[in-house]
């Protein structure tokens, strides 16, 4: 019976995450990208962890200098003595003064020497992990495809009789040209590192592991950032293969004829949109629902895309939503979100760690244009915003999103077709009456039960949040153009609240 190798940390938790537990030791593994993408920093993290297990570590440089390497190190906080360098420098090494020869070299020999150079430094070190930097080097060495893909079946066959595991760096500038591919059949996994520029904002990486024998890896692509300290790998957001998932108990908002309109409030463990053009109420719903999760003690989460915090606070305080208390007590969490510099891989694991770290039980996120404006591929965005609100699901957590419809009267569309993965639709409305602009509110769906199918009357100014009766002298609020056949009495204007 085969025994599989034992498996070892990359030294980067979200790559071990994406990778179920690390990579199988003793083997050959690509890490492949164009310049800039991550690889020496990866490459680093790799070997530290080598080395903070007590491993012998080795760092073979073709491409940069001892001083270039610890540069990069250095960047990051760490330094390159913990393990060792190998600086082969080609004019000094292969063509150096010491061995200088009446008739130059061929292309051969300098590639047969360079090669001896690297098993011998192996042989001296006697390392567990080694770092081959990088392939393109000995691409332009060879000369040749027949005689490149040959020494590198010699380096893995070298490898292969000692407990050695092997990253071979490759950042592309010959082998996309040249169409060469064949390294990914040679080694035993392929990690593919990509860098994106986009036409405003930060650069966008991402990370794909293309192939790894014998593992079950999360496929697909996978956002990244670099930062102080290395590499933050977001593994892509999927949800589990769980069938059933129990629905929690109802949520209230503090406004008894708003739940009534929910049959009893939304289900933990669903998620609600809120869509209606500007002004009309969305955030303020969405924020008196949490106001009265964290009431209860319970942790919420607000992620706001368009408007400042400091804005949001004042005019939640304006109707009678007393925020401040509740983020000093650490139930309430507002969270500023830049799309221009933050990738939805990222913006996914933020949620993950919310939910798993700080037990949040209400999400919102505000709104779904901001969301939209970091990614511009549609298509993906539903894809990712389904993968989240299932994960989110599983966790019992009641999510909120806020879609704002373009336009402000008559027709009106949202800028996303994301409504079919939502539980429940709440749609808001501006209507005419008396000669003064009000508001209304009905649902239009909601899978986890009954619900009112009136529209009513909604209202927020400094007494809150308030829903009035049936409006069922109007016809046609839905199509934003409603006509009012019944008596000229106000309608919110003089009751009290929840009346």
């Amino acid at each position: 019976m085969i025994e599989h190798p034992p498996t070892i940390a990359s030294g980067n938790e979200g790559l071990d995450e994406i990778l179920r537990g690390g990579l199988p030791a003793h083997r050959l593994y690509l890490l492949e990208g164009a310049p800039g993408s991550g690889k020496t920093t990866l490459s680093l993290q790799f070997l530290r962890e080598g080395a903070l297990r007590g491993e012998r570590a080795l760092y073979v440089t073709l491409s940069e200098t001892k001083e270039e390497l610890a540069v990069v190190a250095a960047s990051h906080g760490w330094s390159i003595d913990d393990f060792d360098v190998f600086e082969l420098s080609m004019a000094d090494e292969v063509l150096g003064i010491e061995r200088e020869q009446s008739v130059l070299h061929s292309w051969e020999m300098e590639l047969g020497e360079t090669i001896k150079l690297i098993e011998a430094e192996v042989d001296r070190v006697r390392p567990c992990r080694v770092v081959f930097d990088s392939l393109s080097e000995m691409r332009l060495l060879a000369q040749d495809p027949l005689r490149y893909r040959r020494q590198v079946l010699a380096l893995k066959q070298f490898f292969a009789g000692r407990e050695v595991t092997v990253l071979l760096v490759d950042d592309l500038t010959a082998s996309k040209e040249n169409g060469d591919t064949h390294l990914h059949s040679l080694c035993h996994g392929v990690i593919t590192l990509e860098r994106q520029t986009l036409e405003f904002g930060a650069a966008r990486r991402r990370l794909q592991v293309q192939k790894l024998r014998g593992v079950d890896f999360v496929a697909g692509f996978h956002d990244f950032t670099i930062r102080k300290g290395g590499l933050d790998i977001y593994p892509r957001l999927a949800a589990s293969a769980r069938d059933h998932v129990a629905l929690g108990d109802p949520i209230a908002s503090g406004v008894p004829e708003l739940d009534a309109l929910m049959g009893g409030g939304p289900l933990r463990g669903t998620s609600t949109l809120i869509t209606g053009p500007a002004g009309t109420g969305k955030t303020a719903i969405a924020l008196q629902y949490a106001s009265a999760a964290c009431a209860r003690g319970e942790v919420a989460v607000l992620y706001e895309f368009d408007e400042r915090i400091n804005t949001l606070l004042a005019r939640a305080r304006a109707f009678g939503l007393e925020l401040e208390a509740y983020l000093n007590q650490g139930l309430l969490i507002i969270e500023q979100i830049d799309p221009a510099e933050l990738s939805p891989g990222e913006f996914a694991q933020r949620v993950r760690r919310r939910v798993q770290a700080d037990k949040a039980q209400v999400i919102v996120i505000d709104s779904l244009n901001g969301y939209l404006a970091s990614m511009p591929q549609e298509q993906q965005l539903v894809l990712q915003m389904h993968e989240m609100l299932s994960f989110l699901n599983e966790h019992g957590v009641a999510t909120f999103l806020i879609d704002p419809q373009q336009g402000l009267m008559g027709a009106m569309q949202s800028s996303v077709s994301i409504s079919y993965v939502a539980d429940a639709v709440l749609l808001l409305r501006f209507f005419e009456a008396d000669g003064r602009i009000r508001k209304a509110i009905s649902v239009i769906k909601n899978r986890a039960g009954a619900h009112e199918d009136t529209l009513r009357e909604l209202r927020v100014d400094s007494r809150g949040v308030r829903v009035g009766g049936p409006l069922v002298d109007f016809h046609g609020v839905l199509t934003g153009t409603p006509s009012y056949t019944g008596e000229r009495s106000p309608l919110l204007e003089n009751r009290t609240r929840g009346a």
